[in-house]
């Protein structure tokens, strides 16, 4: 019956130009730590496991970047890309 997709919850989801795709982010945040001579693997974890925007360089603005994000979608977009899903 028609009436019976009322019943469901839809969602609903406004695109802003702020959006920006974890993989981007990460991409960019990689190299901006890269060029400041950091190792982007051992800071980018620890910010992820920590949440301190420290561990993120400033240069380019990978910090203010990252924290557009949520870190748990930072982690699902490592988890697909790893497990190529």
């Amino acid at each position: 019956m028609p009436n019976d997709r009322l019943e469901e919850t839809m969602m609903f989801r406004v695109k802003t130009e702020d959006d920006v795709r974890a993989q981007d982010v990460l991409v960019h945040v990689y190299e901006a730590l890269k060029e400041k001579g950091y190792n982007p693997i051992n800071q980018m974890v620890g910010y992820l496991l920590s949440g301190d925007p420290a561990y993120i360089t400033s240069h380019k603005n990978a910090r203010s970047l990252i924290r557009k994000l949520e870190r748990d979608e930072l982690l699902e977009e490592l988890l697909r890309k790893y497990l190529g899903k």
